[in-house]
């Protein structure tokens, strides 16, 4: 029999020395009957302005109330989070994916400093997830993940719409093809209230994929913000815990490299996010675990397409909700995926395959009839990209799978968007956008504003972007994003010009840049990289330690390099 396990809040509440401690604990509200209580710590990231966080004050009390009846003490702490959509393109954009550091180092300060027993963490918007995933898996003790769930759809005339339509809308506008007064009345009706976007972006990928890899209960993901349900598992959550806690299930029981397998092919099925291919290495690092890019590439083209939602296809989150949601695709990818991994219910995986209430095979295909025999993400090489970059091949036109083009430079993402607003692109070309990587952005800004302005003025079916920079997860249409090594490190998209030809090939997994050796040579000799952007605060230390693309855009000590 097992024995049960000590526990860690105990360093801070036992023993005639710990008399200040418990002092200060009595200051909080507890009870003397309280020390002995596992001590779960409840991590929101509760605020006003992001509409994926704002519901969780609600959801947090129902954690509690799940921990209380369970025999627990729970402690509330917050994490920031930040709003891509609010964040985009700005000089807040900077700070979007190094947050996701900062959460993590919070998580593990608070979680370590106060010695908690477990954690239940409520999760929202695209770098809040990941963040408490690293922060989670660092500290490595008992963890449960509620995601906040996605927002209603929007509706305007009778059709859905979210917040990717809601960015072309802008370019509609500029071509001329909507009104001032049609947006306006868009703008009010697209994001109804609380809740993650209802498209299959970051925040709702990297939710999806909290379940994949175990860390929260089956359809938590999806299950709308503002439900019932949502309370419910919430509460079943806050009981849960306490159990892993006298289990001593911790996350390194749980994330292996076969759930980091079973995620990315889910991720591949579902269409998900490019930035997922930035996080779900970053989380496999903080356990020792390497994935690589072509580790990443390969699982992608043996993985087929199964999920049609925005922007890849013409369904929102809730759809795929109401008709299975994850596990309804674990279901259909069950002959792919490791089916032993365990989570936190104690399931292994192909039971919640064979569990799965799948009510709709037109939105979830079935392998056997996919939308397409690879995954939504493609990892390309090159001369253009010796390290890898990547597209969101479920998300472009068919049509624009090979494309070559001459290159129009830009160095930064507003000199871009000014020229498309202008007029300036012509159709056929591949616009570059370049110092805008992990360390040269810094920050490796989202491009969305210029890819949803090429959607909205019909460019997209004949012009292509490239970036060392990447893209918001509802961004559709030819953009390679993450090239490495980017143009602040010296890579060759540092010495592109106007005119040159670049070719790509996706199904060929390739990215040209059609200039010879000797002419490459020659403009390295003459190259100097630009002055800093931000020469202060976290940005500047985050620029000088942050890894290439490829590596994640993780801090990466040398001594913390995993052998691939």
């Amino acid at each position: 029999m097992k024995p049960k396990p000590m526990l860690r809040s105990r360093v801070v509440t036992e023993g005639i020395e710990r008399a200040a401690h418990r002092a200060l604990l009595f200051s909080v509200g507890l009870e003397r009957k309280d020390f002995s209580k596992p001590k779960v710590a409840v991590v929101s990231s509760w605020n006003e302005i992001v509409p994926g966080c704002i519901h969780l004050r609600g959801v947090s009390r129902q954690v509690k109330r799940g921990v209380a009846e369970a025999g627990g003490v729970a402690l509330e702490f917050n994490t920031i989070a930040v709003c891509d959509g609010l964040a985009q393109g700005h000089q807040g954009m900077h700070y979007v994916l190094p947050s996701r550091e900062i959460i993590a180092a919070s998580v593990e300060i608070m979680l370590e400093a106060h010695q908690f027993d477990g954690a239940v963490f409520l999760s929202s918007c695209d770098k809040v997830t990941p963040g408490m995933l690293m922060g989670s898996a660092r500290v490595d003790i008992p963890s449960i993940f509620v995601p906040a769930g996605p927002m209603e759809d929007g509706n305007y005339q009778g059709k859905k719409v979210t917040l990717t339509h809601m960015r072309e809308f802008a370019g509609k506008f500029y071509a001329g093809k909507l009104t001032r007064e049609e947006l306006y009345q868009i703008e009010e009706v697209a994001c109804p209230g609380a809740g993650t976007c209802a498209m299959m972006g970051t925040a709702n990928t990297m939710a999806c994929l909290c379940e994949a890899l175990g860390m929260a209960f089956p359809l938590s993901a999806t299950t709308p913000a503002t439900s019932s349900e949502k309370l419910r598992q919430a509460k079943e959550a806050g009981g849960r815990i306490v159990e892993l806690i006298k289990g001593d299930v911790k996350p390194s029981s749980i994330l292996t490299k076969e759930s980091f397998i079973n995620a990315l092919r889910v991720n591949m099925a579902i269409g998900g996010s490019t930035n997922a291919i930035l996080h779900l290495p970053a989380i496999a690092y903080e356990m020792g675990i390497a994935l690589s890019l072509d580790e990443i590439d390969e699982i992608s083209q043996s993985t087929p397409y199964l999920v049609g939602v925005v922007p890849s296809g013409p369904y929102t989150v809730n759809d795929f909700h109401r008709s299975g949601g994850v596990p309804a695709v674990i279901a259909s990818l069950s002959s792919l995926l490791c089916p032993d991994a365990r989570g936190v219910t104690g399931k292994d995986l192909a039971t919640i395959g064979k569990e799965a209430r799948w009510e709709d095979k037109e939105i979830i295909c079935p392998i056997t009839n996919p939308r397409r025999s690879d995954g939504g993400v493609s990892i390309l090489r090159g001369s253009l990209a010796p390290d890898g970059a990547l597209v969101k091949k479920s998300a472009v036109d068919e049509k624009m799978w090979v494309h070559q083009g001459p290159a129009r430079v830009f160095e930064s993402m507003e000199e871009a968007i000014q020229a498309v607003r202008d007029n300036l692109i012509k159709p056929g070309c591949v616009i570059v956008v370049r110092y805008e990587g992990p360390a040269g952005g810094p920050g490796m800004r989202e491009m969305h504003m210029i890819t949803a302005l090429i959607c909205g003025m019909g460019l997209a079916k004949t012009t292509a972007l490239v970036t060392d920079g990447r893209f918001s997860g509802s961004t559709r249409g030819p953009c390679v994003g993450h090239v490495s090594p980017e143009a602040a490190r010296g890579g060759p998209i540092a010495l592109v010009e106007d005119g040159d030809v670049i070719v790509i090939d996706i199904p060929e997994r390739s990215l040209e840049l059609r200039v010879s050796q000797d002419e490459l040579a020659k403009r390295r000799r003459k190259w100097r990289p630009l002055a800093a952007k931000i020469n202060k605060g976290f940005l500047h230390l985050y620029s000088k330690n942050v890894s290439s693309a490829d590596r994640a855009a993780i801090l990466e000590t040398a001594e913390g390099k995993l052998e691939e």
